[in-house]
């Protein structure tokens, strides 16, 4: 996950009212600070390892003075950490990786909920005692969507998926499902079952329910393209 870059304008949405729903890092920087320069980098990684359970945010102090005489800047680089709207920790200068390693840390763990810690677990066991506790937790609900479809539990996993939004990820383990499990296909395979049914998805719903999902599950982005286009000249 991209660090956002948040202004003066945008900071009410960014931070505060993001801060509601997941924990928020504030770089403070600026482009003539060395440290900044030396720090940013290590933020963004740690944050990246996190997989979306900490945001990132960099404030160019120069460029947004309402921000940093809010925060009472008087050295940078100064990093924060906000939550429901409140600064909860923080630190100035550059730091090494594992003081900020464990300042993320600190800030995800403060925000776990029991489902949360059952999730990294990954067993079986414990991702359905997870759901037991929050039947809508979307990692729970993917990762063990996956091994039900693994197994070829597709009805299952199906009925899990339908819970939460459809993302990139969440789509394709859907395809997969429907297909029975299927996963990549080899580009000759793909292209023999998508020629046949090419010529179905018309008037056929199933064939192309079909034709879509196998898109989902094509390893040749390309290839998937073009039967994309294929199917809209037919559709249109």
């Amino acid at each position: 996950m991209s660090a956002i870059d948040v202004t003066d304008a945008n900071f009410e949405a960014e931070v505060i009212n993001r801060s509601m729903t997941v924990p928020v890092v504030v770089d403070l920087w600026a482009e003539w600070c060395n440290p900044c320069k030396i720090l940013g980098p290590i933020i963004e990684r740690v944050v990246d390892e996190k997989n979306g359970d900490v945001a990132l945010v960099k404030i160019d102090v120069d460029a947004n003075p309402e921000i940093a005489g809010a925060f009472k800047v008087q050295s940078i680089p100064a990093v924060y950490a906000i939550k429901d709207g409140k600064v909860v920790d923080g630190f100035v200068g550059a730091q090494p990786e594992a003081t900020v390693r464990a300042f993320v840390d600190k800030l995800v763990e403060a925000n776990q909920s029991p489902a949360d810690v059952l999730v990294q677990a990954g067993d079986e066991e414990a991702l359905r005692e997870a759901l037991t506790l929050e039947p809508g937790h979307e990692k729970a609900i993917i990762a063990l969507s996956t091994i039900l479809i693994e197994r070829g539990e597709n009805e299952e996993a199906l009925g899990l998926l339908s819970r939460i939004p459809e993302i990139e990820d969440v789509i394709r383990l859907k395809a997969m499902a429907r297909l029975g499990g299927e996963g990549a296909l080899s580009s000759a395979d793909a292209t023999e079952r998508l020629t046949v049914l090419l010529e179905l998805v018309k008037d056929d719903e199933d064939a192309r329910q079909e034709f879509r999902d196998l898109l989902e599950v094509l390893p040749d982005r390309e290839l998937a393209t073009k039967y994309r286009r294929a199917m809209a000249a037919r559709l249109f």
